[in-house]
């Protein structure tokens, strides 16, 4: 075949196309898109806990599992402990902490070398674990993290950094390694969840418990993100998704437009959901002879030139054999009129990078991906670590860096870019879980990814495999044990209480101490015998308050908001019978304590017409009886469009209320008393 010219490009690929078996893959992969169901890729375990909770485990069949034990493909992969009181109502329930059963404390070799500035490889992997895995983090106390990361970061600049360059490159390296071990792993608990939920299997979280824990996962890289309210934690969740889903997008259709400029084949990595978080690149043995190309584009693709490589006309790597029926449509069977064709896998993306696709795999030069990944790395650490320099304090570095990386984002060029560790981690679990790869290929796979981690503290698959199956197991000894899981539990609940004891200012000296502490000391109430009764009340008023600020704050513009007459009928898009049921309950169980309720209440009295629904707004404002939901039933009272009854009604409460209002009772929210 003569050698296309850049004018006769298009002609050219359509030539191919038709006499070379398809250059494009998206006719020969569109039935590998399709998502395999299977039934048997998870299972779920539910533990009981004494005290009133349940240790929910999801377990997956992993693939290339070469632990030959008992039943060994079944791998416990996350744990969530849900504090439910006993009950069986979801009102009060409470999830606490999150496991990633692969994630371990790293052991003390791990940590020193983590330390050591530099140091982009793994020397080893943790094999026993501890006496009980640490918890991801704490789904009902995510704002700890922020604060412990707040005081770290201010250690490391008072202390640490001025006392000389060997302290601070050592010390900001372990941060920065440990921070990626979590991080990494906090991907995957986060992958493997959506996978779960997406494949349809048993239900073991509500949605909103599901968009809770996808968006504290996700805000965990934020600096301030546990501090983001629930009620935006959906949304957030939600455009997460939605620009994850734009740049697998994006960075799918950049890489097939390559694969198809420079005569390759594209195949995306299926996930068992239908989702492609990853691509593989081929080149047809036969094209290397019928089919030069004189000019390789490899932008965006970060390969070298395959075809003047001479290694692939002698290719003894891993290879596959694919056949094609006449009209150029892979088959799996070797029939009349099919044409057998070697395939030579090239290199190895993933899709949910930024800016362009993230190499991760190169097959014939393995430490290609590694170098690139640490032009980042190595930037970050020369600059910060050893030359002390800061964009924001650094008027010429700034500048110089601002245009380093515009030139080599706008250029496509895989150096400085953002780190693959997402990608990377995805690829693990993909590994595990797709069952449409060849296990020589997964195998080969495996063994690459490896050398791109750059962090010390990491762990190899395999290590993690076993790890997870032994820390299941002290995880389960622990949940079993009185001065175990129970008693962490009770614990929790006594520090519960304090916000019930206790107003503002201790609450807010109690935090203090605990920031300084780095956690060490929390305050705790004593125990006693009715105390889960609070907090089941405590619980249930927190839930419906939620449920109301989300009633008021749907469908309602700023403009809405500062004339909610104007704004859109709740019984439009909302169950009434649900709005009552959360307002019967603040009238009959509200307190001060409960001043976020108070505003979408009022804001639900103007938007809707019905008058079961703002009478019982009004018993929910005379309950919660604070200064503002006084000053609401005021404004209520005052409206000249109501009808008399409910004028009357709002009148009664407001006297009714005075005539019991302590004297100097004149906050806002209240000091913290015991609920009513």
């Amino acid at each position: 075949m003569l050698i296309p010219t850049r004018a006769r490009l298009a002609l050219a690929c359509l030539i191919i196309i038709v006499f070379t078996f398809g250059t494009s893959a998206v006719a020969q992969t569109a039935a590998d898109t399709e998502p395999k169901t299977n039934p048997d890729l998870f299972r779920l375990e539910r533990v009981p806990v004494e005290g009133g909770a349940e240790l929910v485990t999801i377990q997956a069949r992993l693939e290339g599992n070469t632990d030959t034990s008992e039943n060994p493909q079944w791998v416990p992969l996350v744990s969530v402990l849900r504090d439910t009181l006993g009950d069986e109502k979801n009102q009060n329930d409470r999830l606490r902490y999150l496991w990633a059963l692969t994630y371990t404390r790293p052991s003390f070799w791990q940590r020193v070398s983590g330390a050591v500035p530099f140091l982009y490889t793994r020397l080893g992997s943790n094999h026993t674990g501890g006496k009980y895995p640490p918890p991801l983090m704490d789904l009902a106390a995510p704002d700890r993290d922020v604060w412990n990361k707040v005081c770290w970061h201010a250690l490391q600049l008072i202390l640490l950094d001025p006392v000389g360059t060997p302290i601070r490159a050592s010390s900001r390296s372990y941060q920065q390694n440990i921070s990626d071990y979590r991080r990494s792993h906090v991907i995957q608990a986060l992958s493997l969840l959506t996978l779960y939920q997406e494949m349809g299997n048993e239900k073991v979280f509500t949605e909103a418990e599901s968009k809770e824990i996808q968006a504290r996962l996700l805000l965990t890289d934020k600096t301030f993100g546990g501090l983001v309210d629930e009620l935006k934690l959906p949304g957030f969740s939600e455009r997460q998704a939605t620009k994850a889903e734009d740049n697998r997008g994006h960075n799918w259709e950049l890489l097939r437009q390559q694969a198809e400029t420079n005569g390759l084949y594209f195949e995306p990595l299926v996930m068992p959901d239908g989702s492609s978080t990853h691509a593989l690149l081929w080149i047809a043995k036969p094209d290397l002879k019928a089919m030069p190309v004189e000019r390789f584009d490899g932008r965006f693709l970060s390969i070298s030139n395959p075809w003047n490589d001479k290694r692939l006309q002698k290719w003894d790597g891993y290879s596959e054999t694919r056949y094609f029926d006449p009209d150029h449509r892979r088959v799996e069977h070797v029939e009349p009129g099919i044409t057998e064709v070697e395939m030579i896998p090239l290199a190895l993306y993933g899709l949910d990078n930024p800016k362009i696709p993230a190499l991760l795999v190169d097959f014939r030069d393995k430490h290609n991906p590694k170098r690139r990944e640490m032009s980042r790395r190595v930037l970050q650490d020369v600059t910060k670590n050893i030359l002390a320099v800061s964009q924001f304090g650094d008027l010429p570095y700034l500048l110089g860096r601002s245009v380093f990386d515009f030139v080599t984002g706008r250029r496509g060029m895989d150096i400085n870019q953002p780190s693959r560790l997402k990608t990377y981690s995805q690829l693990k679990l993909l590994l595990s879980l797709n069952e449409s790869l060849e296990p020589e290929l997964r195998s080969e796979i495996a063994d690459r990814i490896e050398i791109l981690s750059l962090n010390p503290m990491e762990n190899s698959v395999e290590a993690e495999r076993k790890l997870a199956r032994k820390q299941y197991e002290a995880l389960l000894d622990y949940a079993k044990r009185p001065d175990g899981l129970p008693a962490k539990l009770l614990r929790d609940r006594r520090a519960e209480m304090t916000s019930f004891e206790h107003g503002k200012p201790a609450q807010m000296f109690f935090r203090i101490a605990n920031v300084l502490t780095f956690g060490k000391y929390v305050h705790r109430e004593e125990a006693s015998d009715e105390m889960n009764g609070r907090i089941d009340i405590a619980r249930q008023r927190a839930y419906h308050t939620l449920f109301l600020r989300e009633v008021a704050r749907s469908g309602s513009t700023a403009a809405h908001s500062a004339n909610p007459e104007i704004a859109p009928k709740v019984e439009i898009t909302w169950n009434l019978d649900d709005i009552r049921a959360s307002l019967q309950f603040l009238a009959a169980h509200g307190s001060p304590q409960d001043g976020g309720a108070v505003e979408p209440t009022a804001n639900i009295f103007s938007r809707t017409n019905d008058d079961e629904t703002r009478r019982a707004c009004l018993a929910a404002l005379s309950q919660i009886n604070s200064h503002k939901a006084r000053n609401e039933l005021l404004r209520i009272s005052e409206r000249k469009d109501l009808d008399d009854g409910l004028r009357t009604l709002s009148i009664q409460y407001l006297a009714s209320r005075r005539a019991t209002e302590p004297v100097g009772s004149n906050s806002n929210v209240g000091t913290g008393s015991p609920d009513r």
